[in-house]
């Protein structure tokens, strides 16, 4: 899978590509990451990509120019169109769901905002959706396409080493996590609980989902809501 990335500043994106699980991932193949710079994209000698807003107000907006000009250079270079996403607070609140759903796509097309945002008729004429990793605001939109790019390279089979894991993992049934425990047995006076320590994989299955269901409605009781109604729905 391919991730574009229109950006202002791209060494916050390539920088944090460097480790981890990502860089084996890119190593291997099985992502790739084009990063480009908006500025290559303006026009005139001082390479301009914002400006005031008409109507007045505070700050900047991204000029439309440059990022017409950077999307239009993708697609021409790409022979599946991209889908185009912009990372903004406005946007659909970015889900396990919603990953699995961008994981199916070859590549798709991320547009890292700045300032007050970019003109609206590139969210009109160029994006196809607008995602969001929370209700709060960042400087700018890197931060954002980074864990948009992680969470959806953590579904693609291969990146993760341990694809049981990933299934595993919080939110990917609209489950919490279970409690995971490891050596010493005992620590401070606190046990390892001993059905894990029993070697009976069908009641240490049966104790993990107990515990992540627990944990859910504890915690966050919307996620047991929503899967009954995606199941509803469904039926």
């Amino acid at each position: 899978m391919t991730f574009h990335v229109i950006t202002l500043f791209p060494g916050i994106i390539r920088g944090a590509l460097q480790d981890s699980i990502l860089k084996k991932a890119q190593d291997k193949g099985l992502i790739q990451v084009e990063v480009y710079n908006l500025r290559d994209f303006a026009q005139g000698k001082h390479r301009t990509t914002d400006d005031y807003p008409y109507g007045g107000g505070g700050g900047m907006v991204l000029k439309p120019e440059p990022l017409f000009a950077a999307v239009h250079h993708i697609w021409e270079r790409t022979s599946d169109k991209p889908k185009v996403i912009y990372l903004t607070p406005e946007g659909t609140l970015l889900s396990q769901a919603l990953a699995k759903d961008l994981a199916q796509q070859k590549s798709l097309i991320l547009i890292c905002g700045r300032y007050e945002g970019i003109d609206e008729r590139v969210r009109l004429h160029l994006v196809d959706q607008e995602i969001s990793i929370g209700d709060y605001v960042l400087t700018g939109g890197e931060l954002a396409a980074l864990v948009l790019i992680d969470v959806t390279s953590r579904l693609i089979p291969g990146v993760v080493g341990n694809e049981d894991s990933v299934k595993r993992e919080s939110f990917y049934d609209n489950l919490l996590d279970y409690p995971h425990y490891t050596r010493p047995r005992e620590f401070k006076g606190m046990k390892v609980p001993e059905v894990l320590l029993s070697g009976d994989h069908k009641k240490i299955e049966q104790w993990r989902k107990q515990q992540a269901l627990q944990r859910t409605l504890e915690r966050r009781p919307d996620l047991i809501k929503d899967k009954d109604k995606n199941m509803k729905e469904e039926g």
